[in-house]
């Protein structure tokens, strides 16, 4: 891995039986870099990230994840993430503040860190006036956000989301996508799975799966360009078939 490398994977290989999930799949992600990880429902994506965060073993094929081996550290991997999963993350029957409080307790933060942590979060969000209420109280919109500010509660250098807009309207997606860009802004890496195809034009990179394989891998305009497409979807399509 070179210095600005933060995600470098070989060939990496996930079987279930006869059934081939993930199939020898390379590419590198740099530091800073919003990288869209896109294909349809079933497509492996969410097979490919489990072995990325060291929740699932590779079959074959190597990686590395900030430095440390899929294979052989995957404690270290979890430790130095973040990670926001499909389905919704935290815990409902917590408040706003005791959730914020309860994950940098996993991480190890201080109680003074923690303390930090709630007021800067409750800032940013702007859920002062909901702090001491449930999280289930909350619309969908304000508790992906929260996860996600929550998912980077111990300051990771990456942040992985497994297609965290899935079942939310087009205008919480984009504010939800300006919270992106913001962590990215700071210098986060941002490695995003998602079957909407509008949204790879807000990476600066996406890679394509289609059955198990990755089969395009670059800026959203390159490929429009090399499918002679005039949007992402139009490139998915053209792939899929």
């Amino acid at each position: 891995m070179t210095p600005e490398t933060i995600i470098q994977v070989e060939n990496l290989t996930k079987r279930f039986g006869q059934f081939t999930a993930v199939d020898a799949i390379s590419f590198e992600v740099k530091k800073g870099e919003i990288f869209g990880f896109l294909g349809a429902n079933g497509a492996g994506k969410t097979t490919a990230i489990k072995m990325l965060i060291g929740l699932s073993r590779p079959t074959t094929g190597s990686g590395k994840v900030a430095g440390f081996d899929i294979g052989k550290q995957a404690e270290q991997i979890k430790k130095n993430i973040g990670y926001m999963s499909q389905k919704f993350s935290l815990y409902n029957d917590l408040t706003v503040a005791q959730n914020i409080r309860f994950f940098g307790g996993i991480y190890g933060l201080s109680t003074k860190k923690i303390k930090e942590k709630i007021r800067v979060i409750l800032t940013e969000l702007d859920l002062q006036s909901v702090a001491k209420k449930p999280v289930a109280a909350l619309p969908l919109g304000w508790k992906q956000r929260l996860a996600f500010a929550v998912s980077m509660v111990h300051e990771p250098e990456i942040v992985f989301m497994d297609e965290p807009t899935g079942g939310v309207d087009p205008s919480v997606r984009r504010q939800f996508w300006e919270n992106i860009y913001q962590a990215a802004a700071k210098g986060r890496t941002v490695f995003v799975t998602t079957h909407y195809m509008d949204e790879a034009e807000y990476c600066d990179r996406v890679s394509i799966m289609v059955d198990g394989k990755i089969e395009a891998l670059d800026t959203p305009n390159n490929l429009k360009n090399q499918f002679n497409a005039t949007s992402m979807d139009e490139v998915f399509l053209k792939l899929a078939r």
